[in-house]
Parts: C-alpha cells; sequence; structure tokens
C-alpha cells in the first residue's frame, strides 16, 4: 500500500487491484484514521526519510511473504485445523456484508469484481438470513 494512495483528509484510500479486479476509492473509518495517522507520526520519528510505502518491514517495503507468514502464524497459534491464509480476509468481508443483508451488487464493487460470479462465491446465504422470509 502506498503513501500516495491514502487522502487523510477525506478518510478515503485508493485500493489498487490486482489480476483483473476493480480499483476503487474505500472510506477510511475513525478507529482507522486515528491509528494510520498515529503510525504515521511514529514512523517519522524513527525515519530519516519517508519510505513511498505505509507498512514497512525491517528489509524495505512488506512484501507477500512478509504478511503471508504473521497471518499463517496465527491460525496455526489458534490451534485451527486449516490453513489460515490473508485471502480469508477477503471472503470473510463477503460472508459478513451478505448477512448484513447488503445487496450483491454493492458487495461486488466493494470487492472489486468484474465478474458477479465471483461475488457470488463469498456471499453464499446462511440460513438465518431465511427466517421470517415469508412473514
Amino acid at each position: 500500500m502506498r503513501l500516495k494512495d491514502m487522502d487523510l483528509e477525506t478518510s478515503r484510500l485508493y485500493v489498487r487491484r490486482k489480476k483483473g479486479s476493480l480499483s476503487t476509492h474505500q472510506p477510511i473509518e475513525g478507529d482507522e484514521l486515528r491509528a494510520l495517522r498515529a503510525w504515521l507520526r511514529l514512523r517519522e520519528m524513527r525515519a530519516d526519510a519517508r519510505p513511498p510505502y505505509l507498512f514497512l518491514s525491517e528489509r524495505g517495503p512488506m512484501t507477500r511473504q512478509a504478511f503471508n507468514y504473521p497471518v499463517a502464524q496465527t491460525g496455526k497459534r489458534a490451534k485451527l485445523r486449516f490453513h489460515v491464509h490473508p485471502h480469508m480476509l477477503r471472503q470473510s468481508t463477503g460472508y459478513y456484508l451478505a448477512n448484513r443483508n447488503h445487496d450483491t451488487r454493492l458487495i461486488q464493487d466493494y470487492l472489486g469484481h468484474k465478474n458477479i460470479a465471483h461475488t457470488v462465491r463469498y456471499t453464499r446465504t446462511a440460513a438465518s438470513r431465511f427466517e421470517g422470509l415469508w412473514r
């Protein structure tokens, strides 16, 4: 994530997506906005130059592998019986939004999917959503 993609004045983040997905502007909520500002203040105290990336490791910009590792380790420490990977955060977002009764097209736009069939995979209906359907 690049610093230039964040606009802290308007509380927006430009999400660059790959693999043919649609890039979008996303809102930054209050708690996240405060945490990002605090992180940037801390970073400026520690570094002489301001690197163009938001998250850094000891070796420079945060790589995919550097992010995958702690996510997988968290799953192991939680004693989950399956491999945990960062893409699960995206999948759980789709499930969460669907279970909050948000429209599939809105979820499609939020996740940046060009093809709604990809969104449908993330939005399988929880049985509890059927309760009261015919009342």
